[in-house]
């Protein structure tokens, strides 16, 4: 049970660290135009987002796919400047059932891209052999899925505070949470390693 909290809590800290606030950006972009009511789709969403992440960690764990950390690191923010600059754009507009098979393919490349972010570090917490790593990489995940949870319930928790009590509407909402997100964003772009080469 011990070893289970470990990497669980490991999982919940890698979402929820100040110090790497990119997941939680990435998360609050991810659930921009979605209520309370649309809880089954953002919770699809987010499920298929750490399944996405706990493929890549798998895919790197086996060392199955290598990717530079430096190259990955470039692209976590621009999948977080992409999610929000699409929901600034459709601001507004009515969710469309069909747009959610979009969504859930775009979540997934992008938790691909996030887990090969955090693949480097994983892999040197986990002991033993390949079989040996299969599990504490599932509690890892469900540490994961269990801190997004939170995140997404305290987007959703603002969003109605902000829509009820402030009387922003929903249009107005998405776009100020989108441009905010952006204005993070963008100076962890401009400022990446990846211009120094």
């Amino acid at each position: 049970m011990s070893d289970f909290l470990l990497y669980f809590n490991i999982g919940l800290k890698h979402v929820l660290d100040s110090a790497a606030y990119d997941h939680v950006l990435f998360l609050m972009a991810l659930v921009v135009p979605y209520a309370f009511k649309d809880w089954k789709k953002v919770l699809i969403l987010v499920t298929i987002f750490t399944l996405g992440h706990t493929l890549a960690l798998l895919l790197s764990v086996y060392e199955v796919v290598q990717i530079k950390a430096q190259f990955v690191e470039f692209l976590i923010p621009i999948t977080i400047l992409i999610t929000a600059a699409y929901h600034l754009i459709t601001a507004g507009k009515p969710i469309k059932k069909e747009r959610i098979s979009f969504e859930a393919i775009v979540t997934v490349f992008f938790g691909i891209i996030h887990g090969l972010g955090f693949s480097n570090y994983f892999k040197t917490i986990l002991p033993g052999n390949a079989t040996d790593k299969l599990l504490p990489l599932m509690e890892f995940a469900l540490g994961i899925e269990g801190a997004q949870l939170i995140v997404v319930l305290v987007v959703l928790v603002a969003s109605y505070l902000t829509q009820s009590f402030f009387k922003f509407s929903k249009r107005d909402w998405a776009l100020v949470l989108s441009a905010f997100i952006i204005g993070v964003v963008l100076p962890m772009l401009i400022e990446n390693e990846i211009w120094n080469h």
